[in-house]
């Protein structure tokens, strides 16, 4: 219905659970308007709110604009669009009042405003910073899937997913293998993780080091992962609402690629073993083929020898797809026995050590559609991980990325100050 000068309608705001509205507040606004007599609309937003802090907020204009607006004015008074559709999330890491302002034009240019607070207050039950939930495992195929963590026979995803959580949960620091390119984990906090401008958000932890005598090349052993996120915009606590990429120091650099796909097969298990050299026992083990028209094999080496494939899916081709981060590794002697894995600049899980916080912590700010263009995001729900390179190391193995867990950096401070 397209409101007049004479409209005058009433409809209950659309808001998700954990908020709590005030008691007695009316859901119609007076609103402005370039006409001479200034019409009565509601846009199914109240006047005011109270949430929890690090919990999400999810507001929906009642009102059918062209284009939408949402400002939101700190209690330190600094402005921000946070919104400029029809849907607003707003969550908050302090504590205060919050202003917030939401103006719609319509289609023939005239101007709805309405103005209303958010106070937020302190949680009753505290946070934790650590990681608290794992949604999903999804592993490529590597030398320690199905080791680390251990499969049992009878787990599912769902079994693998606790077990993962109790690997990397809380302060545990055991570590998960992603396996080869493209596998993933997907994990959570018992809270939003707030988008606080200026600051890096969160941390991750791997198991990444640098040579002894190349602390300054920053060279050794690094298994760079890309970090994807999501916000649970529509409010049902579960990773379908849209992925955005956190832009690391190679987004742009003309030797990754975007859009790459890739596809493993199940290795036959009636196919006689092609030994190679000292170290490769099957170098014709699991094949893959990709998006570019490359293919090759996982190999498997003599170390580990259990399945590579993860155990608990019942598919026979594993597809996997994202940015593909340039080889980092160099063969020092040309002959396979000594490798150098150099870590890239800032922006990847398992690329620094983790005494290195800055260089393993990351910033919602660096979020990017699928597109490449800069989003804003006022927090995150959703977490993933995956592997960013396809190479392989002859006796070291595939490149596989390992997580050893991670934390909210808004709620516990930065104890590992950087190494200079």
């Amino acid at each position: 219905m397209k409101p007049n000068d004479k409209t005058f309608c009433c409809v209950a705001a659309r808001v998700w659970p954990k908020v709590f509205r005030l008691a007695g507040v009316a859901a119609c606004a007076l609103v402005s308007a370039c006409h001479n007599e200034t019409p009565m609309v509601s846009l199914g937003v109240d006047e005011s709110y109270t949430v929890y802090r690090m919990q999400a907020l999810r507001l929906e204009s009642e009102f059918e604009g062209v284009s939408f607006s949402w400002v939101e004015v700190t209690p330190d008074g600094s402005r921000r669009v946070i919104s400029t559709s029809r849907e607003c999330v707003f969550v908050a890491a302090s504590e205060g009042v919050y202003g917030m302002s939401l103006t719609i034009t319509d289609d023939d240019g005239t101007l709805f405003s309405h103005d209303f607070t958010v106070t937020v207050v302190r949680e009753e039950i505290e946070y934790s910073p650590w990681l608290s939930a794992v949604y999903e495992y999804r592993p490529a195929p590597g030398q320690f899937i199905n080791m680390m963590p251990e499969w049992s026979k009878g787990d599912t995803e769902a079994d693998m997913c606790a077990k993962v959580l109790e690997s990397v949960g809380g302060t545990a620091d055991e570590l998960v293998s992603l396996g080869a390119y493209g596998g993933y984990l997907t994990f959570g906090f018992d809270h939003t993780v707030v988008n606080v401008a200026g600051e890096p958000d969160f941390m991750i932890r791997g198991n990444a080091f640098y040579e002894i005598g190349f602390e300054d090349s920053k060279v050794g052993s690094c298994e760079p992962g890309i970090v994807m996120v999501s916000l649970d915009v529509n409010g049902n606590g579960i990773p379908d609402d849209t992925w955005y990429e956190l832009a690391g120091s190679e987004y742009s650099s003309p030797f990754t690629l975007h859009d790459y796909h890739i596809t493993y097969r199940r290795p036959d298990a009636s196919k006689p073993s092609v030994p190679k050299g000292d170290y490769i026992l099957d170098a014709e083990y699991i094949p893959w083929t990709d998006s570019e028209g490359n293919s090759g094999y996982v190999e498997k080496n003599y170390e580990h020898t259990q399945s590579y494939y993860p155990a608990w899916v019942e598919a026979d081709e594993l597809t996997f797809a994202g940015s593909l981060l340039a080889p980092n590794a160099v063969d020092i002697y040309g002959n396979g026995t000594y490798f150098q894995l150099s870590s890239y600049p800032w922006g990847y899980v398992d690329n620094h050590p983790d005494r290195y916080g800055e260089l393993n912590s990351f910033d919602i700010g660096w979020a990017v559609d699928a597109f490449g263009v800069p989003v804003y995001l006022p927090g995150v729900d959703f977490i993933r991980v995956y592997t960013g390179i396809n190479q392989t190391c002859n006796w070291i193995g595939e490149t596989s990325t390992e997580i050893a867990g991670a934390r909210d950096l808004h709620l516990l401070p930065l104890d590992e100050p950087e190494v200079q």
